[in-house]
């Protein structure tokens, strides 16, 4: 699971998935303040997610030291690859790299995409969030394998300047490039995901109500039944 890791065969357009990284619809954020505030560290969640049977799992570490956030990640990608799952981590490229993660998500103040893309590789997963119709239509032009559209809904899990979009702006987006898979993030809740999914959303990322309950691993069999994912054996 080495970011830009060359396979055999032809390799893929800059931006695609491969038929084994399929992005499923549940996006399990693994956020380190989430979990501070639920009392687990950041690889005991990410454990739990994959117990419950998430295939792509990003891992969010705001403000951490680069050292802790690495040991993280590589403990993680470690775990996901007795699963087969995916691991991006947010914002930081350099973390991806050496911590052999399939790709980065990327914020609008982040390294831009296309040199992101340059450091990882043709075969690796890149990620942006937008947040109003200028970026989604920036976006488009990117080397990305998949959009973010929010906040869908209001969120307390991250402070943002944007409001929430609502799901038309996911519709309209899903519908500009079809190709191009588009992440639904922000305010989303088990009752909601089914909508934001029928709206055109190709995943739901999710952070805070992964955690509801005290019961993750539980939480993500619940999500993956609610969406009609297929779980990780």
């Amino acid at each position: 699971m080495t970011a830009g890791a060359g396979r055999a065969g032809a390799p893929p357009r800059a931006g695609s998935l491969s038929p084994a990284r399929t992005m499923p619809r549940l996006y399990a954020i693994v956020d380190a303040r989430t979990a501070a505030s639920q009392a687990w560290s950041v690889p005991d969640l990410a454990a739990a997610f994959l117990a419950g049977g998430a295939r792509w799992l990003q891992v969010r570490g705001a403000g951490v030291a680069t050292g802790v956030l690495l040991r993280w990640c590589d403990e993680i990608v470690r775990m996901a690859g007795r699963h087969g799952a995916t691991v991006i981590v947010n914002d930081r490229v350099d973390v991806a790299r050496m911590s052999g993660a399939d790709g980065v998500h990327l914020g609008q103040d982040d390294l831009p995409p296309p040199a992101a893309r340059r450091q990882l590789g043709p075969e690796a997963i890149v990620g942006l969030s937008t947040h109003t119709a200028g970026q989604r239509d920036d976006a488009w032009s990117q080397p990305l394998t998949y959009v973010a559209v929010g906040p869908v809904y209001g969120t307390s899990t991250k402070a943002t300047r944007y409001a929430p979009v609502g799901l038309e702006a996911v519709r309209a987006a899903a519908l500009r490039r079809p190709e191009r898979p588009v992440v639904a993030i922000g305010g989303i809740t088990l009752g909601r995901a089914p909508a934001v999914v029928a709206a055109g959303a190709a995943a739901v990322a999710v952070i805070g109500d992964l955690v509801a309950g005290g019961d993750p691993e539980a939480r993500v069999r619940t999500y993956l039944d609610a969406l009609g994912d297929e779980p990780l054996k």
